[in-house]
């Protein structure tokens, strides 16, 4: 595992500060006494671009060279980083390449062109992927980051955690949706350095458990098929986010494809907030072990709101 140490993650959340929200932490009456808990929700939903990743893209690219930034930025993504990096190039002044799969949800790719994302289609696989934006790369020398394995980019998105401590410094577990690993990841440094002593639990769909895998295995494991709701959290661990997650993350929880639905029609109709499925994940995951979390005080991060509303499940 790299080293991090507090100093890295305040000089992140102030370089970032400018250029991002402070997003707000609701709770529900209704939830609380479905957990028999005291939950509350860190609403990245509601952060610039939709989605926490626009804190950790923002981050990435402040940490570019003048002439890096010169020759623009590049990365693959299904939606969310995608946007978060060419909102966070916009307001910066850097042109953003993105190698997006055809088959992303058509609110999402929107999303980039109307940031002034540079969109590169390809095939909806992780090789693909890598192959188109390393070829952007090449053909334009753009700095390559990646979506979630990526020192700078795990550092802001640790961020929201930092924020969410603030607000709430009791909290004895927080819940964090795993794809790449980079929120998961960054939540666990800062609740290692900032919280007292607060447990990070991960969780992810039965149909893409690599996180889950990979954490009892030791390595990196990956998924033979994608077929999740939960578009955002079909990519594998990295090799930076993997070590912080095997020495500073609890647990991984596993879900069904019927309590993702389900989680999200709950946070939609209680909360009067909108989610994407990603994000319903982490809740997901509470309500399944609920029984292990009963009389605590619990964070829940709401990781975004991007929904592609003609593709809705109820």
């Amino acid at each position: 595992m790299e080293e991090y140490d507090e100093k890295d993650l305040r000089d992140c959340k102030e370089l970032i500060e400018p250029y991002i929200h402070y997003t707000p932490v609701l709770s529900s009456r209704l939830i609380n006494e479905i957990i028999g808990a005291k939950v509350y929700f860190k609403c990245e939903n509601f952060q610039r671009s939709g989605a926490y990743k626009m804190r950790g893209a923002t981050h990435a690219i402040l940490k570019l060279s003048p002439d890096q930034r010169a020759k623009g930025v590049v990365t693959h993504s299904s939606g969310n980083f995608a946007q978060a990096l060419a909102l966070a190039a916009q307001s910066l002044g850097v042109t953003a390449y993105i190698a997006m799969p055809s088959d992303a949800p058509v609110v999402k790719k929107s999303a980039v062109i109307n940031y002034g994302g540079k969109i590169v289609e390809c095939e909806p696989n992780l090789d693909a992927r890598k192959a188109t934006a390393a070829k952007v790369a090449s053909e334009t020398g753009a700095s390559f980051l990646h979506p979630s394995n990526d020192r700078d980019v795990i550092l802001g998105q640790g961020t929201a955690c930092m924020e969410f401590l603030e607000d709430y410094p009791e909290l004895d577990f927080i819940f964090v949706p795993v794809g790449g690993g980079g929120l998961i990841a960054g939540t666990a440094l800062a609740s290692h350095f900032f919280s007292k002593g607060a447990k990070v639990i991960g969780t992810e769909p039965y149909e893409v458990d690599d996180a889950y895998r990979s954490f009892h295995s030791g390595r990196i494991e990956t998924n033979l098929t994608t077929n999740t709701i939960a578009d955002g959290l079909k990519t594998v661990l990295g090799d930076r986010t993997l070590p912080i997650i095997l020495r500073l993350v609890d647990r991984i929880i596993r879900v069904e494809e019927e309590e993702i639905v389900s989680a999200m029609r709950l946070i939609w109709e209680r909360m009067k907030i909108v989610v994407e499925p990603s994000s319903a994940v982490a809740l997901a995951g509470l309500i399944r072990t609920t029984e292990d979390y009963k009389n605590s005080t619990i964070g829940v991060i709401l990781s975004g709101g991007n929904v592609d509303l003609s593709k809705l499940p109820f």
